[in-house]
This record gives C-alpha cells, structure tokens and sequence, in this order.
C-alpha cells in the first residue's frame, strides 16, 4: 500500500454500519493499516431501529428487543464488546394465539404453526376437522417442482391449507417479518422452508426430523437473547470504542460524486465534501438510490407499500394486571377483528426489564392493510391497544406510563428479493467500484443478520482501498 493514508466513509449509523466500523477499526488497529474512516448519521444519535428507555427501574425497548440465539453474530458482538456477562436469555412458557376473543394455547410440538405432535394438533379447537384433515394432506403431497421464488403464504397454503395458514403460521410469521405474508418472500425470508420441502417432501416431516429432542423432563431453553440493560447496550459500546473523530451525527449525505480517478466525493446536507475512497451505505435503499441513480440504473426496492408498525408500552403495578393464564404472551391472526397484532407479557418473558411488583406489557399495532392508527394520537394509540387487552385480561387500572414508538419504512421482502439484490449488486459493483451496499433493505432485517452484513463488508472495503493504492504505484 502507498504512503498515502486511506479513507473509507460509512453512511448509516443503525447496527449495520456500527458493527462495520467496529470491526474495521479492529482490522486497522490489529494490522497497523493506514486507513482512517468516517461514520455518518443523519439523525442526532446512533443505533437505528434499537431504542432503549430506561425509566424507574424498566428496561423498555422501543424496537426489537431481543435476537435469535442460533444466529451467533450477535452474541459474539457482545462478546468482543466485554458484554458477554450481561447476555439474558428469555424465559420460557405457554404462547397463546388470539380466536374469537380468546386467548388459545399454541399447540405443543407447532414449530413456526407446522404441527409436529399427532394429539395436541387433533385436540386444538384453533383449527377444526376440515382444517386439521386438510393439514394432514402435506404427508402426501409431492414437493414443489422448481427453485423460483414464490411467497411465503402460497407455499404454506399448498402444504396445510388455507386455516392453518390464517390461525397458526401467519400470525407467527408476521411477528418475524412485517407485512403480508402473501406477498413475503419465500427464498429471501424463510429459505429453510423450501429446504426441507425438498429434502423431506412433506414439511410436517421435515419440522419433525429438525426439531431438537427434548432431554428430561425440565423447562424448555429459551431461544432468544437480550442484553440485561437493553440492546442499546450494544450501540453504545460501540460508540465508546470508536475514536470521536471518527463518527459524525446529524450529517446526512445528499449527493454522491464520482472522481476521474476513481475515488469519491460524499456532499453532506449542510453543503460540506468529503473525500473519501470507498463508501458502504447502511441507510433504507430509498434513501440510497437517489445518490446511486447518476452512475448505477439501479432499481427501487420491489414491494407492497410501505407500512408503518407502533410499540405500545405499558406499565402497571403487577396487582394490576390479572393475566388469568400462565405464559408469556399471545398473537393475533390479522382476521380476527383485533387492532393490535400481539402482546408480550414483558415482565414475564424477561423478569430483568421490570422492578418487583410491577407489570409490563408490550403491545404492536400496524397490519399492512391497515394503517389508520398514524392518525392517531399517542393517548388514542393507547384506548385503541387497551380496548383489545380488555377483552382477555382483567386491567383494574390505567397504566403507571406508557411509551408509544413508531417505526418507519417496515417493509417485507417480496417475491423476487433475491434477485433483486444480486441486480443491484451487480449494478453497483460495475459502475461504482468500492461502493458497497448493507442493511435491512438487503440481506436480513433480524439484528443478527445486519450485524453480519456489517462485519462482512469490512474486508470488501479494505480490498477496494487496498486496490486503489496498487493502481497509484
């Protein structure tokens, strides 16, 4: 590499560009490598779509609150971070689902609402006898022929049926994805799926070979992790590691320029450049394609229209609260008549966001048909979420406080993502050599898959830099 000392710029400070610059300062440290980098965010604080309020002793999320355990990039986060010791598991119980204004235990042995027990499937009286003998065809059907992408609901409805589809599987997709899963993805979203059809045929086989076998008789593990002072845990231990010079807030970029000699120019909204060699953007890709389009035909993100989807927190003394059932919180299929998709027991799922002898619960509103609630005041979000509580649970009281949070650009993966991706990709590799593209809009919305797309495009980046000088010499 020549003298001259390297510049990278990260657009985005949510969890994908904070765990690109992490471990890019890692490399750079690690290596001795004459590379500085820059991170931009447009808004006034870091981390995105995590949001932690701490108040009187909660511990409330405003967005995701936990990740998957088997998906290990960010527990290892964590780790590298000296948070290992503060990793929380969930606790573990009776799931129930919303029907006819009752709240219904999930089947035992439903994994992702594919049933995999014979007898807790036959006594459910979520789905009734049509429903169950239609489900039971999936042990006959053949596989889908072919590897092109279909959605997640047209799949799901060949193999079990239309019932099982709208009282198990997509109010439990829904929580994973946002949005409607008739539209979802198939390939981009759950390509385990479409795996296990084909190695197995039948998917009610195919769940029951994967599902763990349970040893001894004690309580399940539970499968998802948090940290015990919230997830904002993670932004801010980035933050303090990296050097102050190197992150910049309220700093938005409102135009990309192309050099002669193959580096860049970024023209922030205030007017000022920044020279720089190579750029990773983490922003929504709406907010990117406008500063590729000069120089890349990239195409906009192919999707239904996007939704927007609220947080309701709400907090109670625990004699408050009569939850009548044992468990951890319930979800609501999108025909049920309710307004509110789910509610987590948030004191009872994780006992370390809530001081004794109070309650939490954390509702969600925002279906993809139904956007009405944006007109909605905070107060009115509340009465909406409230109403629907009142009809499975006894409430004796207004909540203590509450917190409402909405959460913007929440759109699903459609049929074709995949594709789409590896088009734009390749659009932007050919046109802009060491542009890289990162984040939600692309490879995984869950914590741990942006934190891969993150760590993953260091060594691209160095690579692109590293390249540049070779061609200097």
């Amino acid at each position: 590499m020549s003298d001259k000392k390297r510049h990278i710029t990260i657009v985005g400070g949510g969890i994908t560009g904070l765990a690109a610059a992490f471990y890019l300062q890692k490399e750079i440290e690690a290596k001795g490598l004459p590379i500085r980098f820059l991170l931009l965010e447009e808004k006034d604080r870091l981390g995105g779509k995590i949001q932690t309020w701490r108040h009187e002793g909660f511990v409330i999320e405003q967005g995701p609150d936990s990740f998957l355990e088997r998906k290990t990039s960010a527990a290892q986060l964590a780790a590298d971070l000296g948070l290992e010791q503060d990793l929380v598991r969930n606790s573990t119980g009776q799931a129930y689902i919303w029907h006819k204004e009752r709240l219904m235990p999930i089947p035992e042995g439903a994994v992702m609402g594919v049933p995999t027990k014979l007898m807790p499937f036959v006594t459910t009286k979520l789905i009734s006898w049509p429903g169950k003998l239609r489900a039971a065809a999936d042990l006959i059907l053949p596989a889908t022929v072919g590897d092109g992408d279909i959605s997640v609901g047209d799949f799901f409805r060949r193999r079990l049926g239309d019932e099982v589809i709208e009282n198990l599987i997509q109010p439990l997709l829904s929580g994973v994805y946002s949005g409607d899963i008739d539209n979802l993805s198939l390939l981009a979203s759950f390509p385990q799926f479409a795996q296990m059809e084909k190695q197995h045929r039948s998917l009610i086989l195919a769940m029951k070979h994967s599902r763990p076998q349970a040893k001894g008789q004690g309580k399940p593990k539970g499968i998802f992790l948090t940290l015990k002072n919230g997830l904002e845990s993670l932004v801010e231990g980035i933050e303090s590691r990296l050097p102050a010079e190197a992150v910049r807030k309220n700093t938005g970029v409102q135009e990309l320029r192309k050099q002669e000699n193959g580096s860049y120019t970024l023209v922030t909204k205030d007017g000022e450049r920044i020279e720089t060699d190579a750029v990773l953007f983490t922003i929504p890709h709406a907010a990117a394609e406008p500063l590729l389009r000069p120089y890349a035909a990239v195409p906009s993100l192919p999707s239904a229209k996007p939704h927007m989807v609220a947080t309701i927190s709400l907090a109670f003394p625990e004699t408050a609260v009569d939850l009548r059932l044992e468990g951890t919180g319930f979800i609501v299929p999108r025909n049920s008549g309710a307004k509110i998709t789910a509610c987590t027991w948030a004191h009872r799922k994780w006992p370390h966001t809530t001081p004794a002898g109070k309650a939490l619960l954390r509702c969600f509103v925002g279906k993809a048909k139904e956007q009405s609630f944006m007109q909605m005041t905070d107060e009115e979000i509340v009465e909406m979420a409230l109403h629907d509580l009142h009809k499975t649970m006894t409430i004796r009281q207004k909540p203590d406080f509450y917190r409402v949070t909405r959460l913007q650009n929440a759109i699903p993966y459609v049929v074709g993502h995949q594709a789409w991706v590896q088009d734009v990709s390749a659009k932007v590799a050919d046109s802009l050599p060491g542009v890289l593209l990162a984040g939600a809009s692309y490879s995984g919305v869950g914590v741990p898959d942006c934190i891969d797309q993150g760590k993953k495009a260091v060594p691209n980046l160095l690579a692109s830099v590293q390249k540049a000088a070779k061609q200097e010499r």
